[in-house]
C-alpha cells in the first residue's frame, strides 16, 4: 500500500504553520478530511516522484554504454548518493 502525505490545515493560518504527517491507504480508500487522531482538517499534498523500471531506456544509447555508479542508481558514475 502507498504511503500519502497530508497537510493540516490550520484554523488561523496566520499565527499556526501547518503541521504535515504520513499516512499508509489503499489507492481504493477516499482520501483524508480529518485527522485521524485530533479530527482537524487535512488536504493530501502530491508530490512529484521518480520511478526506475530497470529496463531500457528509449533513447539511442544503451545503458550498458555507461559506467556503473557504486550504488547502481545513476549509470554515469557521478551519483550524488
Amino acid at each position: 500500500m502507498p504511503i500519502y502525505e497530508y497537510e493540516i490545515i490550520p484554523s488561523d493560518e496566520k499565527t499556526q504553520p501547518a503541521g504535515r504527517f504520513e499516512i499508509r491507504q489503499s489507492m481504493a480508500d477516499a482520501p483524508l478530511t480529518r485527522h485521524p487522531e485530533t479530527g482537524e482538517p487535512v488536504r493530501r499534498v502530491y508530490a512529484a516522484f521518480s520511478v526506475g523500471t530497470g529496463g531500457s531506456s528509449s533513447s539511442s544509447k544503451s545503458s550498458a554504454s555507461y559506467p556503473s555508479s557504486s550504488c547502481g542508481c545513476c549509470g554515469g558514475g557521478s551519483c550524488p548518493l
